[in-house]
């Protein structure tokens, strides 16, 4: 699963996801994307068991790019412990998605592969998603 090997800090807030996507917004690899409709917080996991599902349903064939990375550390507090005594251990990692957002990436695959692929993946991700294709 994806998390990163070093970061400046340990633990972070919560904060919300407010607004379109700044950046990420267009297909820069591939011929189709996955593109996220809503914003959400989505898990390291839940981004692996897309991209098995995608690459599984290829064939692996083709090419996958994964364009967001699970960079911010989600803590939680063990089961029936008091209240206090300062916040749980990172348990998780999770990325931030604002709509708009272009989330994974293929080429090399005829379109209705690419479309079956990521309705697969689509269904693994805790936000909802569209997919775009590159304007021929």
């Amino acid at each position: 699963m994806l998390s990163p090997k070093r970061t400046k800090y340990r633990k972070a807030h919560k904060g919300r996801i407010h607004g379109l996507a700044k950046g990420g917004t267009t297909l820069n690899f591939g011929s189709f994307g996955l593109k996220a409709v809503t914003p959400g917080r989505v898990n390291a996991r839940e981004i692996e068991a897309a991209r098995r599902a995608i690459t599984r349903h290829m064939k692996r064939a083709g090419r996958v790019w994964i364009r967001i990375f699970p960079d911010v550390p989600v803590s939680r507090k063990p089961a029936e412990v008091r209240m206090g005594s300062g916040k749980g251990a990172p348990e998780f990692w999770m990325c931030r998605v604002k709509p708009g957002r272009i989330m994974f990436e293929v080429d090399g695959v005829p379109a209705n592969v690419a479309k079956e692929a990521f309705e697969l993946g689509a269904a693994k991700l805790s936000v909802q998603t569209r997919i775009v294709a590159r304007a021929a």
